[in-house]
């Protein structure tokens, strides 16, 4: 199923023979590439060897056109990032300085969590490891679960990553990001890591431009990896990751997703908002499929080709070659998809003002969604309360697990992640003081 090996004149040489021609068909690990820290990454490293104008992909210089992504990167992690912006994007309301502003400030709770490396080969539904920084919270006491389970891949680690942000009475930032092709764990986890950063750092973040925002920094993302794969950071040439981010605006009950490829997000709305005795499980993002009509025709337009495999998917290749095979139509990183076959980083955004029936939200891998429907995903997490959110979690991972091992006859079975959010729970809630130990 693989596609030969090939070269492209308008992309960089690649480093890796490997090309992503299935998600879950089995590839050997080909990728090199310099790690360091718990992060993963030297965001320093990219840096450095940017500055004075050097160019990567598309003729782009990192330290000319876009000084904030050399502060976003250099900064290390996002409460910090926080620090950073002005009163008006973490909800302090422009109140000013002096004490009143540090009192507000004071107030204001505020903790980030996400998963973290895991090089583990063999931890099969193995939990991927989860740093927490700021607070010490209980996210179930703001209605908040989350998983990210190892599937049963023998030549690769976890490659789904997620991260949640929240700033009490302020504003919640959600995201799922699963990773493909021989680098695409390290794609995934510095997508995972920069791109909030970028987001809540520009100026944009939480006004009317939010979504214009949105999509520039998801192509100043893009750069960014293309910066990172010329460093040998990472291996983005035939590796990436797909990307759903959802700002959860708390003060102005509103939501905005933006998303490439296929971690869909769900939302779990009450049919009758006086009973709220039955949820309706629904999508709202799309997945960003070759075969899509608007997709292929943008595809073919940029010169890339999508053919049938044979089997179960529709492909992206060149317009002369059997590369890369992608079953996705946009995605962060893939260079040589993006460069030869049409693909794009464009991510599709979603704005939603919350309705007191929207209870539940979704971001999930298609580790969750190849086999467990919207509707069944709402149903079993709605049997729980938000102080179950966790569980709510487990207990959606698993039904996927299954379904994979009958479908697949026990050959194979994806990475799993579930971000769980009960939408009122966040609106209602502060975060409590008390701790909750590191979930392994």
């Amino acid at each position: 199923q693989r596609g030969d090996q090939a070269t492209c004149s308008a992309a960089h040489l690649l480093r890796s023979p490997h090309t992503d021609t299935h998600k879950h068909t089995h590839t050997s690990m080909g990728c090199s590439s310099s790690v360091s820290g718990e992060s993963g990454f030297d965001a320093d490293a990219i840096v450095r060897r940017n500055k004075g104008g050097l160019v990567v992909d598309g003729g782009y210089s990192l330290a000319e056109e876009n000084e904030e992504i050399v502060s976003t990167v250099t900064t290390p992690n996002l409460l910090e990032m926080l620090s950073k912006t002005k009163a008006k994007a973490v909800g302090g309301g422009g109140g000013g300085g002096g004490t009143r502003g540090q009192k507000q400030k004071q107030k204001q709770k505020r903790f980030a969590a996400s998963s973290q490396v895991d090089p583990s080969l063999l931890n099969f539904f193995g939990n991927k490891l989860v740093g927490f920084t700021g607070d010490p919270v209980d996210p179930e006491e703001l209605g908040l679960g989350f998983t990210c389970r190892k599937g049963l891949k023998q030549e690769s680690p976890n490659q789904d990553s997620w991260m949640v942000l929240s700033v009490a009475k302020a504003f919640s930032l959600y995201g799922v990001f699963d990773g493909h092709g021989p680098g695409g764990h390290e794609v995934s986890h510095f997508v995972k890591e920069e791109l909030p950063k970028a987001i809540i750092a520009d100026s944009r973040f939480r006004t009317s431009s939010m979504p214009a925002m949105l999509r520039d920094s998801f192509h100043s993302m893009q750069r960014l990896v293309a910066a990172a794969d010329k460093s040998h950071l990472l291996e983005a040439q035939s590796s990436g990751t797909t990307c759903t981010i959802c700002v959860h605006d708390h003060s102005q009950k509103k939501i905005t997703i933006a998303h490439v490829a296929d971690s869909t997000c769900v939302l779990g709305q009450y049919e009758d908002p006086v009973k709220r005795d039955k949820l309706v499980g629904y999508a709202l993002t799309r997945d960003h499929k070759p075969n899509l009509k608007d997709e292929k025709a943008r595809i073919e337009k940029a010169g890339g080709r999508v053919i049938h495999d044979g089997f179960s998917n529709h492909r992206v290749y060149a317009a002369s070659g059997s590369y890369p095979g992608l079953n996705m139509s946009r995605c962060l990183g893939d260079l040589v998809a993006h460069s030869c076959a049409g693909c794009t980083c464009e991510p599709e955004v979603v704005e939603r003002k919350l309705k007191p029936e929207d209870q539940l939200l979704l971001l999930c891998s298609d580790g969750v969604w190849e086999y467990v429907t919207p509707q069944e995903a709402v149903d079993l997490v709605g049997l729980g309360g938000p102080g179950e959110a966790m569980a709510s979690a487990d207990r959606l991972a698993k039904l996927a697990w299954d379904r994979w091992l009958i479908e697949e006859g026990g050959l194979v079975v994806d990475d799993i992640t579930a971000l769980v959010v009960y939408l009122q729970h966040q609106q209602q809630h502060q975060p409590h003081q008390a701790g909750r130990p590191l979930r392994k």
